[in-house]
Protein backbone atom coordinates (compact mmCIF):
# COMPACT_ATOMS: atom_id res chain seq x y z
CA UNK A 1 0.00 0.00 0.00
CA UNK A 2 2.81 2.02 0.59
CA UNK A 3 4.45 2.33 -2.73
CA UNK A 4 0.46 2.73 -4.48
CA UNK A 5 0.41 5.79 -2.19
CA UNK A 6 3.54 7.23 -3.37
CA UNK A 7 2.43 6.52 -6.75
CA UNK A 8 -0.46 8.48 -6.28
CA UNK A 9 0.42 11.29 -3.88
CA UNK A 10 1.07 13.87 -6.41
CA UNK A 11 -2.94 13.56 -7.41
CA UNK A 12 -3.71 13.29 -3.86
CA UNK A 13 -2.63 16.15 -3.08
CA UNK A 14 -4.53 17.77 -5.37
CA UNK A 15 -7.33 15.86 -4.71
CA UNK A 16 -6.97 17.16 -0.93
CA UNK A 17 -6.52 20.54 -1.68
CA UNK A 18 -9.60 20.43 -3.79
CA UNK A 19 -11.80 18.54 -1.06
CA UNK A 20 -10.85 20.94 1.50
CA UNK A 21 -11.64 23.85 -0.70
CA UNK A 22 -14.80 23.18 -1.62
CA UNK A 23 -16.24 21.61 1.56
CA UNK A 24 -14.73 24.97 3.60
CA UNK A 25 -16.06 27.31 0.66
CA UNK A 26 -19.24 26.13 0.12
CA UNK A 27 -19.50 26.57 4.25
CA UNK A 28 -19.08 29.68 4.36
CA UNK A 29 -20.95 30.67 1.59
CA UNK A 30 -23.37 28.31 3.15
CA UNK A 31 -23.22 29.97 6.51
CA UNK A 32 -24.40 33.73 4.77
CA UNK A 33 -26.74 32.26 2.87
CA UNK A 34 -28.25 30.33 5.38
CA UNK A 35 -28.29 33.21 8.29
CA UNK A 36 -30.38 35.18 5.37
CA UNK A 37 -32.65 32.23 5.46
CA UNK A 38 -32.79 32.32 9.26
CA UNK A 39 -34.11 35.83 9.08
CA UNK A 40 -35.86 34.88 6.70
CA UNK A 41 -37.90 32.52 8.62
CA UNK A 42 -38.01 33.98 11.58
CA UNK A 43 -39.63 37.39 10.17
CA UNK A 44 -43.02 39.11 10.85
CA UNK A 45 -43.93 39.31 7.08
CA UNK A 46 -45.43 35.61 6.34
CA UNK A 47 -44.37 35.83 2.72
CA UNK A 48 -40.93 36.12 3.78
CA UNK A 49 -41.14 33.02 5.84
CA UNK A 50 -43.29 31.31 3.43
CA UNK A 51 -40.49 31.54 0.59
CA UNK A 52 -38.06 30.42 3.35
CA UNK A 53 -39.95 27.40 4.50
CA UNK A 54 -40.06 26.34 0.87
CA UNK A 55 -36.26 26.91 -0.18
CA UNK A 56 -35.40 24.58 3.08
CA UNK A 57 -37.86 22.09 2.09
CA UNK A 58 -36.66 21.73 -1.34
CA UNK A 59 -33.10 21.62 -0.83
CA UNK A 60 -33.41 19.34 2.41
CA UNK A 61 -36.19 16.97 0.74
CA UNK A 62 -34.17 16.13 -2.30
CA UNK A 63 -30.94 14.21 -2.62
CA UNK A 64 -27.63 16.60 -2.96
CA UNK A 65 -26.40 14.19 -5.65
CA UNK A 66 -29.79 15.50 -7.66
CA UNK A 67 -29.33 18.79 -6.85
CA UNK A 68 -25.66 18.71 -8.60
CA UNK A 69 -26.67 16.72 -11.49
CA UNK A 70 -29.28 18.69 -12.23
CA UNK A 71 -27.17 22.22 -11.88
CA UNK A 72 -24.23 20.79 -14.10
CA UNK A 73 -26.50 19.24 -16.64
CA UNK A 74 -29.74 20.53 -16.24
CA UNK A 75 -29.50 24.31 -16.55
CA UNK A 76 -27.32 24.04 -19.38
CA UNK A 77 -31.31 23.57 -21.14
CA UNK A 78 -31.64 27.39 -20.12
CA UNK A 79 -28.43 28.83 -20.86
CA UNK A 80 -26.55 28.39 -18.45
CA UNK A 81 -23.17 26.64 -18.53
CA UNK A 82 -20.81 26.15 -15.24
CA UNK A 83 -17.95 24.35 -15.67
CA UNK A 84 -17.49 21.10 -12.89
CA UNK A 85 -16.08 22.88 -10.15
CA UNK A 86 -18.52 25.99 -9.92
CA UNK A 87 -21.25 23.63 -10.55
CA UNK A 88 -20.12 21.45 -6.87
CA UNK A 89 -19.64 24.55 -5.62
CA UNK A 90 -23.32 26.18 -5.92
CA UNK A 91 -24.90 22.78 -5.33
CA UNK A 92 -22.59 22.02 -2.29
CA UNK A 93 -23.94 25.40 -0.66
CA UNK A 94 -27.16 25.91 -1.80
CA UNK A 95 -27.69 21.97 0.16
CA UNK A 96 -25.39 23.52 2.92
CA UNK A 97 -27.12 26.47 3.50
CA UNK A 98 -30.49 24.70 4.09
CA UNK A 99 -29.32 22.87 6.71
CA UNK A 100 -27.17 25.81 8.62
CA UNK A 101 -30.18 27.78 8.22
CA UNK A 102 -32.08 25.49 10.47
CA UNK A 103 -28.78 25.33 12.96
CA UNK A 104 -28.90 29.84 12.89
CA UNK A 105 -32.75 29.74 13.62
CA UNK A 106 -32.28 27.04 16.74
CA UNK A 107 -29.59 30.05 18.08
CA UNK A 108 -31.78 32.41 17.53
CA UNK A 109 -34.66 31.41 19.09
CA UNK A 110 -32.88 29.55 22.11
CA UNK A 111 -31.48 33.54 22.54
CA UNK A 112 -34.14 34.17 25.70
CA UNK A 113 -36.51 36.79 24.54
CA UNK A 114 -36.46 38.84 27.54
CA UNK A 115 -32.75 40.20 25.52
CA UNK A 116 -34.96 41.32 22.64
CA UNK A 117 -37.47 43.18 25.19
CA UNK A 118 -34.53 44.62 27.33
CA UNK A 119 -32.94 45.74 24.10
CA UNK A 120 -36.02 47.48 22.82
CA UNK A 121 -36.45 49.09 26.58
CA UNK A 122 -32.80 50.54 26.11
CA UNK A 123 -34.07 52.14 22.24
CA UNK A 124 -31.65 49.34 20.63
CA UNK A 125 -32.73 48.84 17.01
CA UNK A 126 -33.80 45.54 15.73
CA UNK A 127 -30.34 44.87 13.63
CA UNK A 128 -28.06 46.46 16.73
CA UNK A 129 -29.53 44.34 18.96
CA UNK A 130 -29.17 41.49 16.65
CA UNK A 131 -25.69 41.95 16.02
CA UNK A 132 -24.42 42.62 19.28
CA UNK A 133 -26.82 40.08 21.46
CA UNK A 134 -28.37 38.01 20.09
CA UNK A 135 -25.64 36.75 17.23
CA UNK A 136 -23.00 35.94 19.92
CA UNK A 137 -25.28 33.81 22.32
CA UNK A 138 -26.67 32.10 19.15
CA UNK A 139 -23.48 31.19 17.80
CA UNK A 140 -22.27 29.74 20.85
CA UNK A 141 -25.45 27.38 21.05
CA UNK A 142 -24.90 26.23 17.49
CA UNK A 143 -21.39 25.87 16.99
CA UNK A 144 -21.22 22.41 17.78
CA UNK A 145 -23.96 21.80 15.13
CA UNK A 146 -21.89 24.33 12.86
CA UNK A 147 -19.04 21.54 13.53
CA UNK A 148 -20.93 18.59 12.64
CA UNK A 149 -22.13 19.88 9.15
CA UNK A 150 -18.80 21.32 8.15
CA UNK A 151 -17.96 17.52 8.68
CA UNK A 152 -20.52 16.19 6.98
CA UNK A 153 -20.00 18.69 3.90
CA UNK A 154 -16.14 17.76 3.59
CA UNK A 155 -17.78 14.22 3.10
CA UNK A 156 -20.38 15.31 1.02
CA UNK A 157 -17.75 16.92 -1.72
CA UNK A 158 -17.49 12.79 -2.83
CA UNK A 159 -20.35 13.38 -4.83
CA UNK A 160 -18.67 16.06 -6.67
CA UNK A 161 -16.72 12.98 -8.37
CA UNK A 162 -19.42 12.46 -10.32
CA UNK A 163 -19.17 15.43 -12.69
CA UNK A 164 -15.79 14.44 -12.87
CA UNK A 165 -14.51 16.91 -10.13
CA UNK A 166 -11.38 15.73 -9.42
CA UNK A 167 -11.51 15.44 -5.77
CA UNK A 168 -10.54 12.72 -3.27
CA UNK A 169 -12.97 9.95 -4.16
CA UNK A 170 -12.37 10.71 -7.96
CA UNK A 171 -8.41 10.02 -7.57
CA UNK A 172 -9.39 7.20 -5.91
CA UNK A 173 -11.66 5.61 -8.83
CA UNK A 174 -8.79 6.77 -11.53
CA UNK A 175 -6.01 4.81 -9.54
CA UNK A 176 -8.10 1.80 -8.64
CA UNK A 177 -9.18 1.70 -12.45
CA UNK A 178 -5.37 1.81 -13.69
CA UNK A 179 -4.04 0.03 -10.64
CA UNK A 180 -7.00 -2.88 -10.31
CA UNK A 181 -6.33 -1.73 -6.63
CA UNK A 182 -9.50 -0.77 -5.77
CA UNK A 183 -9.48 -1.90 -2.15
CA UNK A 184 -6.64 -0.43 -1.24
CA UNK A 185 -7.10 2.90 -2.68
CA UNK A 186 -10.49 3.33 -1.02
CA UNK A 187 -8.99 2.36 2.37
CA UNK A 188 -6.21 5.18 1.88
CA UNK A 189 -8.89 7.92 0.61
CA UNK A 190 -11.11 7.28 3.90
CA UNK A 191 -8.20 7.58 5.99
CA UNK A 192 -7.28 10.71 4.99
CA UNK A 193 -11.07 11.48 4.68
CA UNK A 194 -10.94 10.61 8.82
CA UNK A 195 -7.84 12.52 9.37
CA UNK A 196 -9.17 15.92 7.59
CA UNK A 197 -12.29 15.30 9.99
CA UNK A 198 -10.52 14.59 13.05
CA UNK A 199 -8.56 17.76 12.66
CA UNK A 200 -11.88 19.87 12.30
CA UNK A 201 -13.49 17.79 15.42
CA UNK A 202 -10.36 19.19 17.48
CA UNK A 203 -10.27 22.83 15.82
CA UNK A 204 -14.30 22.73 16.82
CA UNK A 205 -13.64 21.56 20.25
CA UNK A 206 -11.28 24.44 20.97
CA UNK A 207 -13.11 26.75 19.84
CA UNK A 208 -15.91 25.29 22.08
CA UNK A 209 -14.24 25.85 24.90
CA UNK A 210 -12.23 29.55 23.96
CA UNK A 211 -16.07 30.46 23.29
CA UNK A 212 -17.23 29.33 26.31
CA UNK A 213 -14.31 30.81 28.79
CA UNK A 214 -14.75 34.12 26.77
CA UNK A 215 -18.79 34.39 27.11
CA UNK A 216 -18.37 33.61 30.92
Amino acid sequence: MWELFLRSLPLLQQAVVMTIGLGLGAFILGSLLGMAIALLRISKLRLLRTLAFAYVSIFRGTPLLVQILLIYFGLPHYGIVLSPIPSALLALTLFSAAYLSEIFRAGISSVDSGQWEAAESMSLGYWTCLRRIILPQAFRIALPPMGSRLIALIKDTSLASTITVMEMTRVAEQVGAATFRYMEMFLMIGAIYWIINQVLTILQTWLEGRWTRHMR
